[in-house]
């Protein structure tokens, strides 16, 4: 079997190799560095010259419900291979599928419809894992979310959610309500991100929160607190606490309609590209440009209304969700937010891995996973490739 041979502009975590290639064979990357010419390339290597294009690590989103008109709580394999189809054709090779809150029917047949996605080869993004959001949330912040299906947590139905699937990577919840910090312990200690969103927290709480596992911010500045006044003093909310906790993780959704660009320059600049992951959290309408749409399962989901690249309510009060794709999220980055190519990437590949311990992945060295996503100047994707495997 011929070693593969990708020529071209190298993205690694820390710079550019200009003319550079990435070698892999059987799904692991082999070697990275400068070109090196060789005679016997044609009979070694199939080699591919992407010369004036860049190859980048995967993308990686760490928090997306959906896209090309399906949702991953629709309950049908069709929706996981739609969804996983749409984003792998905007770059990214991996991704949680995320629930929000609803029924524990609906949620166990969502566990029961991601196993047989993981053992199908649906042409798609990779299923690296599970992210709940909900139903353990601040009724004051819940956003979207259907709240009817918003309660406290209660170790009875947690157990019984944990223990229906081994696929939990990261677990959403507002670290303000009674029993979510014993949650939050329980899930560090089972190897479970613990994610503070949808939450009214003040500093105090979420440095407890922090203590207690919750190391990444959902959805920075989307359904969170910030500085509240009570007899005339003023207390950090959580948005400060995302500044003032030093080792504290946020995820942005970087489409330039959630957050403003000079808002994304201004985290970046903050916490470093270390600290930030970018994600779409998008929903089934990823895709498409303007219409109606629904957010969540078409059973139960919301009707919103997709214009000015983004999801809106019906009476357009408030956003209804994102329709991004991550090569979006890297070009506002990029040419909105004046924010290094370099450092772009990396959010978007090293740094969501890291967070959900995929440890083989985020990074384009010898032993990682063979994931690129290669795009020309303008971000355009060109090609995205899964464990050596054109998606």
């Amino acid at each position: 079997m011929k070693h593969k041979k990708f020529i071209g502009n190298i993205i690694t975590p820390d710079r550019i190799i200009e003319n550079g290639e990435v070698t892999f064979s059987e799904g692991k990357i082999t070697y990275v560095g400068k070109y090196r010419p060789s005679s016997s390339d044609s009979s070694f290597y199939e080699v591919t010259d992407y010369t004036g294009a860049y190859i980048a690590p995967g993308f990686i989103d760490i928090h997306v419900h959906g896209g090309g008109g399906y949702d991953f709580t629709d309950g049908t394999l069709d929706a996981f291979a739609g969804a996983a189809r749409l984003h792998a054709s905007h770059g990214t090779t991996t991704l949680l599928p995320t629930t929000l809150s609803c029924s524990d029917e609906e949620l166990f047949a969502f566990f029961d419809i991601f196993e047989k996605a993981r053992e199908t080869d649906l042409g798609g993004s990779f299923l690296a894992g599970i992210h709940i959001e909900g139903p353990y949330l601040a009724m004051s912040q819940k956003g979207a979310q259907d709240e009817r299906y918003i309660k406290k947590p209660d170790p009875e139905h947690y157990n019984k959610i944990t223990e229906k699937s081994k696929h939990i990577l990261r677990w959403t919840i507002a670290p303000e309500i009674e029993g979510a910090m014993e949650l939050g312990k329980k899930l560090a200690e089972e190897g479970i991100l613990p994610c503070i969103g949808h939450s009214d927290a003040l500093y105090e709480t979420a440095l407890e929160a922090y203590e207690s596992g919750f190391t990444l911010m959902t959805h920075f500045y989307s359904g969170m607190s910030s500085m509240v006044r009570k007899n005339g003093f003023r207390f950090p909310g959580l948005i400060e606490s995302g500044y003032l906790i030093e080792g504290m993780n946020v995820e942005i959704i970087a489409d330039g309609c959630h957050l403003p660009p000079s808002i994304l320059n201004f985290v970046w600049k903050q916490k470093g590209a270390d600290r930030v992951a970018l994600i779409t959290d998008a929903m089934r309408a990823a895709g498409m440009t303007e219409g109606v749409s629904v957010l969540g399962s078409l059973d139960n989901g919301l009707p919103v209304i997709i214009e000015d690249g983004v999801a809106k309510l019906t009476d357009r009060s408030a956003f209804g969700g994102s329709i991004a794709t991550t090569d979006r999220l890297i070009k506002t980055m990029v040419k909105k937010a004046n924010v290094p190519l370099v450092d772009a990437v990396k959010m978007a590949s090293k740094t969501p891995a890291r967070l959900v311990g995929l440890r083989n992945k985020g990074v384009l060295a010898p032993g990682f996973d063979a994931d690129f996503t290669i795009f020309d100047n303008d971000i355009n994707v060109l090609r995205t490739v899964s464990h050596g495997k054109d998606l």
